[in-house]
């Protein structure tokens, strides 16, 4: 959440006004025993326009991974843009932590939403859930893009060396960064060219604002990732990618 006096915070803020602008708005939809997830819709859906998901990978929330991007989408689609459970305002006191439960979810707040087909781009962890949702729900998914997003990943690869990270421990400690030294390390990983010299005030901020809410459950999520992946054991997809 945004807080007063902070330079983070008021970057939220503005996001949030600039996704209002541009046609969107914010909407939170109680999926039932214990869910609720949060999402920015049209504000005037066309039924000309073909649908669109935008899912979020780990980090701020989706204004932030995507605000970007609205105004090369928004003449061409309706375009839904969700907190994925554990981040942002949507949250859920069950215990399912993993991809499959995190597209159900999805699925169901599209439904709700009166969406009955759409397209979908996932980057990074979303990544992960958007192949999720289209092995899961064929009919619905039309086409699918992954991002960044290592799908084929199976658990032996980080046992074996792969990252630059010695566990999944380390992992979370990278992705939930608690200082601006892992924050930095997080800058590092995610961008090809990573901005320096941030100082460690602003990065600290950022941190305050974005990195100290669902710990646990997020680190929850990194586990049900990995935990027995097995490349044969992930589902095959027909849709166009």
């Amino acid at each position: 959440m945004a807080r007063s006096l902070s330079l983070t915070g008021s970057a939220d803020f503005l996001y949030r006004s600039f996704f209002s602008y541009s046609g969107l708005r914010s909407t939170k939809t109680d999926l039932q025993e214990g869910t609720v997830m949060h999402c920015w819709v049209p504000k005037s859906h066309k039924a000309s326009k073909p649908n669109l998901m935008l899912v979020h990978g780990f980090g701020a929330n989706a204004m932030w991974q995507y605000g970007d991007l609205l105004h090369h989408l928004m003449p061409r689609y309706n375009v839904y843009v969700p907190d994925l459970l554990f981040f942002g305002e949507s949250w859920t006191r069950r215990p399912d932590r993993s991809e499959d439960f995190q597209a159900q979810c999805l699925m169901r707040l599209m439904e709700a939403h009166g969406v009955a087909r759409l397209s979908v781009v996932g980057i990074s962890y979303g990544g992960f859930v958007s192949y999720s949702m289209a092995a899961q729900f064929p009919e619905m998914v039309e086409k699918v893009v992954v991002c960044c997003s290592g799908v084929c990943l199976e658990e032996k690869d980080l046992k074996e060396g792969l990252f630059e990270v010695a566990d999944l421990e380390e992992v979370a400690s990278i992705l939930m960064p608690q200082t601006p030294q892992k924050l930095r390390e997080l800058i590092k990983f995610a961008f090809a060219k990573p901005v320096k010299g941030v100082p460690s005030c602003f990065l600290s901020d950022y941190i305050h604002v974005f990195c100290t809410e669902f710990l646990a459950q997020k680190k929850e999520l990194i586990h049900a990732l990995t935990a027995d992946r097995k490349l044969d054991r992930i589902p095959k997809i027909e849709q166009v990618m």
